[in-house]
């Protein structure tokens, strides 16, 4: 299903967003969520050393993690280890390997996302490894690449110009107090130093996203406001907004850092005040793509790419692949994954089988998440009525108004304002399970295995 097809028809809602659904009710279904986090995100995995070849007329993803920062930020729970040269060149190479193994079972990918990490730790590497990848897999249409602002206006950084077709940045504020307290001021520099690098990077790449974080301590409305202000002023193509999501693996990081929970986290933020404010402020200016995804056009590509694809496969040291509704674990242990590859071994080393119940729950999150749920889509793939086979859910929803009919396909509900606080709120704390999986795969690494 094309990114089109599932972006939110915004031109039915011109007048202003109100969310109503009433912050009770926001946090039973958060309590929920934890329930089923915590019930179905945990490694309860079997040891699995190969994932499983393609197949016919499916479509595929590839995902590329590259594991290394020059510094670790204090709220940040993605697989990372700190920089070390020799390291990451010899993790480019094997993950090269890793690459030509997939092509070797018969894989090829529509688009290519690379997420970190810090993936532009090494220039040359990166844009070595995206050649290779446009060359093995040749119906790639579209390169995405997460970077941060310190690499934007390096020399060597114009290697990715005319690779990369989507460069997505790590902002996640303008305001100086917020940027000295979660590390990046003297890591990156001043807003408007990092405004700038922006603004020269939005002519280099065909589509600049800004990553943007809230419900940090001290983002007032006011901080709020003025950091979407800045952003329209920027106007990249695509806007990310991402709720703060506070894992105990962010605890445990912020707390080693000489930094508490409350002095990161904003423990009286009205979230829903907040996103209302998001989606006003915007609307008219960006079309919605997914809860909280923003773009100028409802055609491109956007960072939660497991939207728009039901199979994806990820290389590299810490990433999941979810082929076929199971789900697959490469090794967190640079050791391992480098000696697995050397072997002739991918880096997949479990998995874990889902039940068709719990899969449909993860459609149904992704769909509400997407802003688009398509009846047909659940008959055709699981035979399933999506009101039989997800009843508490869709009785849920459309109790709180949360879904409206699309008047040009009776099939397919869109998300209402309602609708979009609860996909956020859902993907918000699947998130936050996924980092606490994060978290226990990392646990029994030791400092011969980073």
């Amino acid at each position: 299903m094309s990114i089109a097809e599932r972006a939110i028809n915004n031109a039915a809602i011109n007048h202003a967003a109100e969310i109503t659904t009433p912050n009770w009710m926001l946090r039973g279904m958060e309590n929920l969520m934890q329930h089923y986090t915590k019930r179905h995100l945990c490694m309860d995995t079997r040891a699995c050393d190969a994932i499983p070849a393609p197949r016919a007329g499916h479509n595929y993803t590839l995902y590329i993690h590259v594991p290394f920062c020059h510094t670790l930020c204090s709220f940040c729970t993605f697989h990372r280890f700190l920089f070390k040269e020799e390291k990451a060149r010899a993790y480019f190479k094997a993950l090269r390997k890793e690459m030509q193994m997939a092509k070797d079972l018969g894989y090829d990918f529509h688009e290519l996302y690379v997420g970190g990490g810090t993936t532009t730790v090494l220039v040359d590497e990166l844009a070595r490894t995206i050649e290779l990848a446009k060359t093995l897999f040749p119906a790639i249409k579209q390169v995405s690449c997460e970077s941060d602002p310190l690499h934007l206006t390096s020399m060597e950084f114009t290697q990715l110009h005319g690779l990369v077709d989507r460069l997505s940045v790590g902002v996640q504020s303008f305001d100086r107090g917020i940027l000295e307290k979660t590390d990046r001021l003297k890591k990156f520099g001043e807003p408007e130093v990092v405004f700038e690098k922006l603004a020269r990077a939005k002519e280099n790449f065909p589509i600049l996203n800004c990553d943007m974080i809230f419900g940090f301590e001290g983002q007032t409305p006011e901080v709020l406001a003025s950091d979407i202000a800045t952003l329209k002023r920027l106007g990249p193509r695509q806007i990310t907004t991402y709720p703060l999501m506070v894992s105990d693996l962010t605890k445990r990081h912020a707390q080693s850092k000489g930094v508490s929970k409350a002095q990161l986290a904003n423990e009286n933020q009205d979230i829903r005040s907040d996103y209302e404010l998001i989606l006003n402020e915007l609307r008219g200016e960006y079309e919605q793509l997914t809860s909280w995804s923003f773009g100028k056009s409802s055609s491109e590509a956007f960072d939660e790419y497991v939207v728009n694809c039901d199979d994806y496969l990820g290389l590299g040291s810490g990433s999941f692949s979810f082929l076929h509704d199971q789900l697959y674990v490469n090794s967190f242990s640079l050791r391992r994954y480098q000696e697995k590859i050397n072997s002739g071994l991918m880096g997949v080393e479990a998995t874990k089988t889902y039940s068709k119940s719990a899969t449909l729950q993860y459609r149904f999150l992704l769909s509400v998440f997407g802003g688009r749920l398509d009846k047909q889509y659940f008959k055709n793939k699981y035979g399933s009525n999506v009101y039989t086979a997800l009843t508490k859910e869709m009785a849920f929803m459309h109790g709180i108004g949360g879904f409206e009919t699309d008047p040009s396909n009776p099939d397919v509900l869109q998300a209402t304002p309602n609708g979009l606080m609860i996909g956020l709120m859902m993907m918000k704390n699947f998130y936050t399970g996924m980092d606490n999986v994060r978290a226990q795969l990392r646990k029994p690494l030791k400092q011969e295995d980073m």
